[in-house]
């Protein structure tokens, strides 16, 4: 151990970041080989090969909670998700629930992952691969029955939302979910859950955490032996058909029901959800057959990103719903917490974003004496689309669904919630979150997608689609675009990059955005501000948002993903013509964007900037600056190019090709023959 920790002293100085930050590594490396002293052969090879950039990341923090819990790459570290982190987190979470409770119970699901090193960072002997997020759950359950606590665990890969319905149903006092939702196939998590079936808000939630940080030792009863104490059971069969009853119960209008559905789970879990729930509503429902399957590693996904924000996650489905005649196309994450429609308009294709799906349900469910609730960062369409019909709004929640929870707990005990009096209606997150109904405190896709089809059904008697009911809300409310941008920044140099982008514009907010000037700036850490005093270090980190003003009909948000390495940038635009307003929209962001990556000296050229925001800014800007080049060159002097491309994109991860391919488009130096390599993937 001496000699690795010699040695890591040694490579640890050729990362750059902070002084302090090697030596938290160097301590948390120490630590670590003395809790798990079976990793040191795995941590002695990663050494050999000089990885000293993960090593630093790995060990220099206790991988922190989030805006959706406790979530990262799998591997050794404290830094990663592995059995120590998980098992440290239980064991906390045991001990918090036990100082609250006589008797407790929790639900555990899981969702489909099984860790492969996709991203190939470590030797191939690593103990961890083959882990599944069921072996991370079944752990999680051992260490709370040793607790004393009683387990409810999904015999098979079980949802979010149906989780969150769960704990409510069984009278638990708590809950567990073992994924990484949306994330990429090499991440998993462990998100906690209160007897409301939510998270806690700050500052409640520090004390969870403080909890965990004074863990030192994890107790763990053996699976048979919990079995047989009856400590550890299967969730009983009936909650899934109560919990399907809970969302066809949200049915605004239970005779239409003509809309035909292609539905796609993208290998997780949603086929139990959506697809249960529109079936026995009525609803004809197709599955689309190559994603069907629950598979870990996503495979026949582009870029193995299983999230509906992006679009081409459901061209596969798409290509069925042409073929079928079909009128949606719908698709989830692996947990089934997020929705993707597309809708069949015109000839074509229409993707809904996450702000116009949201804008729709609303508009299908709002009324007076009700309430939306919505985030800071989701668009003001959905704010004047629920005003539009009557409904009372809140409308300046943080980012993370567990304040939208809070706010449904706060109307059912006193009516009231901020200003607004009434019922819950909606909940809208731009991330394609919805959750239609208080029978769960988490967002859940079964219940906005009854809601859109009964919509799209009503609209077909019409001889209209979802796309029309869009276009009849601009008219009515104004038009408004969204554009989100994301800047991935990897390991404790990206986080120490992301950290020092928000601390400048903090302290140094530009008076200009592009060729817009900046009218109000709002940190929302201000105790001055809406949220009042900061109440906790969890509450400190929700709140790390900017707010950028720029004259009555823009704005620009700026916050660092809790969940992933990435800054996240929200530009909203409104006027009256919808293709000036998308384009002004869209140059906002990108002005934004270019002056957030000069201040941490990365300029980065304007056309580089529709390199795919799946891809870290230090591959977009390889690309720009040697790939792209280097592949000109070759072209020009007509070399073999194919073997050498494929090469030279590897890092960028499964089909890379399409990752790039709009960066190629608008490179100013772009030939038919340079586009031609990209368009035929």
């Amino acid at each position: 151990m001496a000699e690795l920790l010699n040695r890591a002293r040694r490579g640890f100085e050729s990362v750059p970041v902070p002084p302090s930050v090697r030596e938290a590594a160097l301590g948390g490396l120490e630590r670590w080989l003395t809790q798990v002293p079976e990793d040191e052969g795995v941590l002695s090879q990663l050494a050999d090969q000089g990885a000293w950039e993960l090593l630093v990341d790995s060990f220099y923090q206790v991988i922190p909670f989030g805006t959706g819990g406790r979530r990262g790459p799998v591997g050794p570290g404290p830094n990663r998700i592995n059995p120590r982190t998980l098992g440290t987190s239980i064991q906390g979470h045991a001990q918090y629930l036990r100082a609250r409770h006589d008797q407790v119970q929790v639900v555990i699901a899981y969702d489909v992952r099984c860790f492969q090193d996709a991203r190939g960072l470590y030797p191939a002997d690593i103990s961890l691969r083959g882990t599944t997020s069921q072996d991370f759950a079944r752990y999680a359950a051992r260490v709370y029955a040793a607790n004393g606590v009683r387990v409810w665990i999904a015999p098979a890969p079980l949802s979010t939302p149906e989780l969150s319905f769960g704990i409510r149903f069984l009278g638990a006092q708590g809950g567990l979910n073992v994924s990484a939702s949306h994330n990429p196939p090499d991440d998993n998590g462990a998100k906690i859950y209160n007897h409301l079936g939510g998270q806690e808000i700050p500052p409640h939630d520090e004390a969870l955490v403080d909890i965990v940080a004074r863990v030192d030792s994890v107790n763990a009863l053996g699976w048979d032996e919990g079995r047989s104490a009856g400590l550890i059971q299967d969730i009983p069969d009936h909650l899934h058909a109560a919990y399907v009853a809970a969302n066809i119960a949200c049915s605004q209008h239970p005779r239409a029901r003509s809309a035909h559905v292609v539905f796609t789970p993208l290998h997780g879990t949603a086929e139990a959800t959506v697809a249960a729930v529109l079936s026995e509503a009525g609803f004809r429902v197709d599955i689309e057959p190559t994603q069907r399957p629950q598979d870990g590693a996503f495979t026949n996904v582009p870029f193995r990103t299983p999230n509906p924000e992006v679009p081409q996650s459901m061209d596969r489905a798409v290509a069925l719903a042409r073929s079928l005649g079909a009128d949606l196309v719908m698709a989830c994450d692996p947990d089934a917490d997020r929705l993707g429609v597309v809708v069949a308009h015109d000839g074509g294709w229409r993707f809904l974003n996450g702000n116009e799906m949201g804008a729709l349900v609303v508009h299908a469910l709002a009324r007076p004496g009700g309430v939306v609730m919505k985030t800071e960062v989701t668009s003001g369409l959905v704010e004047r689309v629920a005003r539009a019909g009557g409904a009372e709004v809140v409308g300046n929640l943080l980012v993370g669904f567990k304040y939208i929870g809070e706010g449904i707990r706060c109307l059912e005990q006193t009516g009231r919630f901020q200003h607004a009096e009434g019922d819950f209606l909606v909940g809208v997150e731009e991330s394609h979150g919805v959750l239609v109904t208080s029978a769960m405190r988490d967002k859940d896709a079964a219940g906005g997608a009854l809601v859109l089809a009964e919509l799209a059904s009503l609209e077909k008697s019409r001889g209209r689609t979802l796309v029309d009911t869009l276009e009849q809300c601009w008219a009515e409310v104004g038009y408004v675009s969204n554009r989100l941008v994301s800047t991935v920044m990897r390991g404790a140099v990206g986080r120490a990059r992301i950290e020092s982008i928000q601390d400048s514009f903090r302290t140094r907010p530009p008076s200009r955005i592009g060729d817009r000037e900046v009218t109000a700036f709002h940190d929302r850490r201000d105790p001055d501000g809406p949220f009042g005093a900061i109440v906790s270090n969890t509450d400190d980190a929700s709140r790390n948002v900017l707010v950028f003003e720029l004259g009555p009909d823009a704005r620009l948000i700026l916050r660092p993903s809790g969940t992933e390495p990435k800054n996240k940038i929200y530009a909203e635009v409104a006027g009256p013509v919808p293709a000036e307003v998308d384009d002004a929209c869209r140059e906002l962001a990108w002005d934004f964007a270019q002056l957030m990556l000069e201040r941490v000296e990365m300029p980065i050229p304007r056309w580089a900037l529709r390199v795919s925001d799946l891809v870290p800014v230090e591959l977009k800007l390889a690309f720009a600056h040697e790939i792209l080049p280097e592949l000109v060159r070759r072209l020009h002097e007509g070399d073999p190019v194919d073997p050498w491309l494929d090469a030279a994109l590897e890092p960028f991860g499964k089909d890379a090709r399409g990752l790039v391919a709009d960066a190629v488009a608008a490179f100013p130096g772009t030939t038919p023959q340079l586009r031609a390599l990209f368009t035929a993937t």
